[in-house]
């Protein structure tokens, strides 16, 4: 078991590995959001009702597909990490919301927005590790 407890050397290693990841399925995920147009912007954003906020969906929309993409790039970086991570977290709060607010869903469906948002969450305390644009 000493490989394994020699593994701790390389936390760095791991943190980029986790951000390199993350933050490319983040921008796959923001890019057909962003790319959709208007209407796919304004179904997004309608999102935002659930917090009361019923103006301008469309902009919304578009913000959240940004926010998915770019700060998908700059986790990936490490570039302004903690203000992407809090953005990202935001993101994953609204689409939990959504989900959970849904009769025909719950839980299940819920899942994906609220393992992403407790690892953002983590990511925040964390930092950006070594191997990050930030710690140059």
């Amino acid at each position: 078991m000493a490989i394994l407890a020699s593994l701790g050397k390389y936390r760095n290693t791991g943190l980029l590995i986790i951000r390199v990841g993350i933050g490319a399925m983040m921008m796959v995920h923001g890019y057909p959001k962003i790319s959709g147009g208007i209407e796919m912007w304004k179904q997004i954003g309608g999102s935002m009702q659930l917090l009361g906020i019923d103006f301008f969906p469309a902009v919304w929309g578009f913000l959240a597909a940004t926010i998915e993409a770019v700060g998908g790039l700059f986790l990936l970086l490490g570039l302004f990490f903690r203000p992407a991570n809090i953005l990202l977290l935001f993101v994953m709060i609204i689409a939990c919301l959504v989900h959970l607010s849904d009769p025909k869903q719950g839980i299940m469906e819920a899942s994906h927005a609220i393992e992403l948002g407790v690892l953002f969450l983590g990511l925040l305390f964390i930092g950006p590790g070594k191997y990050s644009v930030d710690k140059k």
